[in-house]
C-alpha cells in the first residue's frame, strides 16, 4: 500500500500502481468525469500512469491551468493527426499548449499552403477522430529507435529534436495511427474533446531561427463542451473590436512604418499626450515615495554589459555591437537600464545614512525580436521602461519591497484594474546553472519576496523556473475587462548585480557593505502597458488620462470664433480641448467625435453664443443640458480631482 496526500492534507491509502483516474473514481463519480490530469509531487502526469510511491497529488480539472494545458496539448496532437490524414507526408515541428489554446508548426508536402476551407476540413476531421474515443498511449523508447522511427517517416524536425535528448528520457504518445515525440501529459483518450475551432494561420521559422525554413503555424482552441466554445467565440469578437492596433489607428495614437523599421512604434500627438499623462502621473506618485529621476544614454560600452552579464545572456540573439572608427571600441544599444544605474550609484562614495537610494528613469531599451514575433505595441524592438532601481541595506529590503507593492496598487486603482494575482517567479531548483549568483543570495531574495506577499495578503501563485537570470521576481497578472490575463508590473530582488559592479556603502560600523538592489517597473513598458490599457478600456480612457478630454463643436462656421473662445478658456484651465470646425453637419461631427471616444462634446450655436453657455454631451450618456463654460470647467476639474485625490494628491 502507498499513502496518497490530497490538497486538503487528508491521506488515503491505495495499492501501489494506482492511477490518478482510479483515485478520482474513489473520491466521486462526478470528479472522475471532470478530471483531466494529475499532479504528482509537483509533476503533471497522465491520469492512467501508475503511481508507485507515497505521493502528494492534485487532480486537475478544466478549472485548473494544468488541466487546460493537458487538454490543449492533447488537442494539438489531435490536430496533427487530422492534418496527417488529410495531407499525407506532412512533417511536424512542435505543438505546445498556450494560455488560450494551442498551435502546431507543420511543413506541408509539395509546398502546399492552407486555406480557410482547409481549416474547416481539419476541424471536421478532428471531431470525427475525437468521436472514435482512441486511447492516447504513452511509451518509452530508446534514442536509436526513436531516430529510426522518424527517419522512416522522413521527419527531419523530430530527428533534430531527438538528437538533443538523452537516451532513457524519450517518450512517445500514440493515438490510432498517429505517433508523436512528446513528454506529455495527455488525456486518457480523444473523446474528451467535444468542440473545435482553428483560429489562425501564421508563418514561423523552425526553432525561431530566421536562417531556418519557414513553417506553417496553425492555431486552434478546443473545449469539453460546445457551450464553452460559443462563449469563447463571442469573447473573441469583442477582443477584435478592442484590438489596440485597430483602436490605435482610429484614435490616431501610434503608427509603425516599415521605412523606420518593424517593431519601432512612433507615437502620434494624441498617443504622445497619453504617454505624457501616464508618465506625469507615475512621477507624481514616485515623488511621494522618495524617488529621484535620472537620465542615461541609449547606448553603453560593451564592457558594461559584460560586467552585468547581459551580453553573455542576450548578446548572440540581440542587436549586434556598434563599431566606432576607433579600433576595438564597441557599443551596444542598451537592453537594460540597470547597468547604467549601477554606475550612477558608483558616482561617489555612499554611506548607510544615504540608503535607500531610489533612481527612476523612463529609459528606452532595445531588444531584437524576430519579425514574425512582432505584434503592435505588445511585442516591439524598442520600448520605454518605467524603470527604477532601489539600492538599500539588507534590513531595509522588505520595507522597500512593500512600498513598491503600494505604488502598483495605486496604479491599478487609478486605471480600474481590479482583478489581479501576484506571480512569485523562482528559479528552477533542478537547473540552477541557468542563473548567476550564489545559492545563499538566491535563498535570501526568494524569502524576502514570499514574506512581503504574505504580509500584504496578496493572492499569489508560485512558478518555478520563471525567475530572471539574475534574481527572483514578483509579477502582477491582471485580468482585463473581458477576462484576458496580462502581465503588468514587475518587482525583482537582486543580490547579484551589486556584486558584479562592486557596489558598496560604509556601514555604521565603518566597514564596507554590499547594498541590495530592487528592480521595479509598475507599468512594465510604456508600449505594452498602453496596449493593454487600450484593450481594457476599448479606448475609453479615464477622464484624467484621455488625450482629448473635450471637443467643441460649432453648429456652423458662424460660431467658430466662439468655439475657439471656449476652447482657449478650457486650455488655460489645463483641460485638453480641441475645436472641430470642419464644414460638416453637427450630427456628423457628433458621430465622428463619439467614435474618437472623446469624453465630452460641447455644442455651440446661436443660443449658446447669446447666453455665453455650452450644450454638454457626455460619452455614452447623451445630452447633459446647458451650462456656462466656467461651470463646465469647474465640473471637469472637480471630477478629475475626485478621481485622483485619494491616490497621491
Amino acid at each position: 500500500m502507498i499513502k496518497i496526500t490530497l490538497p486538503d492534507n487528508s491521506v488515503k491509502e491505495f495499492n501501489s500502481g494506482v492511477t490518478g483516474m482510479e483515485i478520482a473514481e474513489a473520491i466521486s463519480s462526478r470528479l472522475a468525469k471532470e478530471v483531466l490530469s494529475v499532479t504528482v509531487n509537483g509533476e503533471v502526469r497522465d491520469l492512467v500512469r501508475p503511481i508507485t510511491t507515497d505521493s502528494s497529488i492534485r487532480l486537475n480539472t478544466w478549472d485548473d491551468k494544468e488541466g487546460r494545458d493537458t487538454f490543449w496539448h492533447s488537442s494539438a496532437h489531435l490536430m496533427a493527426e487530422a492534418i496527417e490524414s488529410l495531407f499525407p507526408g506532412t512533417k511536424f515541428g512542435i505543438g505546445p499548449s498556450l494560455e488560450n489554446g494551442f498551435y502546431y508548426d507543420i511543413d506541408l508536402p509539395d509546398g502546399k499552403t492552407l486555406s480557410d476551407k482547409d481549416l474547416a476540413d481539419i476541424e471536421k476531421k478532428m471531431i470525427e477522430l475525437a468521436r472514435e474515443k482512441s486511447d492516447i498511449l504513452r511509451s518509452e523508447i530508446s534514442k536509436d529507435d526513436a531516430l529510426k522511427l522518424f527517419a522512416n517517416k522522413g521527419d527531419q524536425y523530430k530527428q533534430e529534436l531527438i538528437s538533443e535528448l538523452e537516451d532513457g528520457t524519450i517518450t512517445l504518445y500514440k493515438q490510432t495511427g498517429f505517433t508523436d515525440l512528446c513528454r506529455g501529459p495527455h488525456l486518457p483518450n480523444t473523446s474528451y474533446i467535444k468542440a473545435v475551432k482553428l483560429t489562425n494561420i501564421a508563418g514561423a521559422y523552425w526553432r525561431g531561427n530566421e536562417k531556418n525554413k519557414m513553417l506553417t503555424r496553425v492555431y486552434g482552441v478546443t473545449f469539453p463542451k460546445q457551450k464553452l466554445l460559443d462563449e469563447y467565440l463571442v469573447l473573441m469578437e469583442e477582443a477584435k473590436k478592442r484590438d489596440h492596433r485597430k483602436i490605435g489607428k482610429e484614435m490616431e495614437l501610434f503608427t509603425i512604418s516599415q521605412e523606420v523599421g518593424l517593431g519601432l512604434p512612433m507615437w502620434l500627438p494624441k498617443g504622445a499626450m497619453l504617454r505624457e499623462q501616464l508618465e506625469k502621473f507615475l512621477k507624481q506618485v514616485q515623488k511621494k515615495f522618495g524617488y529621484e529621476q535620472v537620465i542615461t544614454p541609449h547606448i553603453g560600452d560593451v564592457k558594461l554589459y559584460k560586467t552585468s552579464g547581459h551580453f553573455q545572456k542576450y548578446g548572440k540573439d540581440s542587436f549586434q555591437p556598434i563599431h566606432t572608427p576607433t579600433e576595438g571600441e564597441e557599443y551596444l544599444l542598451k537592453p537594460m537600464n540597470c547597468p547604467h544605474h549601477c554606475e550612477i550609484y558608483k558616482f561617489k562614495p555612499r554611506s548607510y545614512k544615504d540608503m535607500p537610494l531610489r533612481f527612476a528613469e523612463f529609459g528606452t531599451v532595445y531588444r531584437y525580436e524576430q519579425s514574425g514575433e512582432l505584434h503592435g505595441l505588445t511585442r516591439v524592438r524598442g520600448f520605454t521602461q518605467d524603470d527604477a532601481h532601489i539600492f538599500c541595506r539588507p534590513d531595509q529590503l522588505k520595507e522597500e519591497f512593500l512600498k513598491v507593492i503600494d505604488i502598483i496598487f495605486i496604479i491599478f486603482r487609478a486605471l480600474n484594474f481590479e482583478n489581479y494575482t501576484a506571480q512569485i517567479s523562482l528559479r528552477d531548483p533542478k537547473n540552477t546553472e541557468k542563473y548567476i549568483g550564489s545559492d545563499e543570495n538566491w535563498e535570501k531574495a526568494e524569502r524576502a519576496i514570499i514574506e512581503a506577499c504574505a504580509e500584504k495578503g496578496l493572492n499569489t501563485v508560485t512558478e518555478l523556473g520563471e525567475a530572471a537570470f539574475y534574481g527572483p521576481k514578483l509579477d502582477f497578472m491582471v485580468k482585463d475587462a473581458i477576462g484576458r490575463s496580462w502581465q503588468l508590473g514587475t518587482i525583482q530582488v537582486d543580490y547579484n548585480l551589486p556584486e558584479r559592479f562592486g557596489l558598496e556603502y560604509i556601514g555604521a560600523d565603518d566597514k564596507r557593505h554590499r547594498p541590495v538592489m530592487i528592480h521595479r517597473a509598475p507599468f512594465g513598458s510604456m508600449e505594452r502597458f498602453c496596449a493593454v490599457l487600450i484593450e481594457h478600456t476599448a479606448g475609453k480612457f479615464p477622464l484624467w488620462l484621455t488625450p482629448e478630454q473635450v471637443a467643441v463643436l460649432p453648429i456652423s462656421e458662424k460660431y467658430n470664433d466662439y468655439a475657439e473662445k471656449v476652447s482657449n478658456y478650457l486650455k488655460n484651465s489645463d483641460i485638453r480641448a480641441v475645436v472641430d470646425d470642419r464644414n460638416e453637419k453637427i450630427g456628423r461631427k457628433i458621430r465622428d467625435n463619439e467614435m474618437k471616444r472623446t469624453p465630452y462634446l460641447l455644442i455651440v450655436g446661436e443660443k449658446e453664443f447669446e447666453s455665453n453657455t455650452v450644450a454638454v454631451r457626455r460619452q455614452g450618456e447623451g445630452d447633459k443640458g446647458s451650462m456656462s463654460f466656467e461651470a463646465f470647467t469647474q465640473m471637469i476639474q472637480s471630477d478629475i480631482k475626485s478621481m485622483l485625490s485619494d491616490l497621491y494628491i
